[in-house]
């Protein structure tokens, strides 16, 4: 029979619970994006993105439903690939009060574990100076040490739809579709 002694023992459990306790990631700013779309005038599917974005991934390995989310991001890093599109997007007629809310914020509320892998993540957007709850329809792609970096890494998809009238965008809806689609993919890693 095997003997552990009250000192290993210990060790054990301190490693256990080391393992156990939530863990906190930093978004790798390079590595994440948003990306959006919307119907226009029933002729094409327009996109777009932000980058820039920074945050906090706090996760729980033990109780995924306690981890947590906030995340961040300029208003002036849009991008459609049109660069008066862009122009427009950032003027009064959508963005208007970019220089009163020139951030995006996202805060997780609640999240509610739907799978091994799955999430749906419940927060509050703030947007153009507008906050409304969305909900997050997430995927945790990987976790794990990072190849080159060597340290802990972990990431994410997501998507969702929100109505842009909602946060005072709806210029044109509902001609130009007023729900966009939003597809998220990120990487954080811990801390150095």
């Amino acid at each position: 029979m095997l003997k552990i002694n009250a000192m290993t023992a210990g060790f054990i459990l301190a490693a256990t619970a080391a393992m156990a306790e939530p863990q906190t990631y930093q978004l790798d700013t390079s590595h994440s994006q948003i990306m959006f779309s919307y119907d226009h005038l029933g002729f094409s599917t327009t996109m777009g993105m932000f980058s820039d974005i920074t945050g906090t991934i706090v996760f729980d390995p033990e109780d995924p439903a306690a981890s947590s989310v906030e995340a961040s991001f300029p208003i002036a890093s849009l991008m459609t690939g049109y660069a008066d599109r862009d122009a427009h997007f950032l003027s009064a007629d959508f963005f208007g009060s970019e220089a009163a809310a020139p951030e995006v914020t996202f805060k997780s509320t609640s999240i509610e574990v739907t799978g091994e892998d799955t999430a749906l993540i419940s927060g509050d957007l703030t947007l153009n100076g507008v906050t409304r709850e969305v909900v997050l329809d997430t995927v945790l792609n990987g976790r794990g040490d990072h190849p080159m970096m060597n340290r802990p890494w972990i990431g994410f998809d997501a998507t969702t739809t929100v109505l842009r009238s909602d946060f005072n965008l709806g210029m044109f809806a509902p001609a130009v579709s007023d729900e966009v689609e939003i597809r998220i993919s990120v990487e954080a890693m811990q801390p150095e």
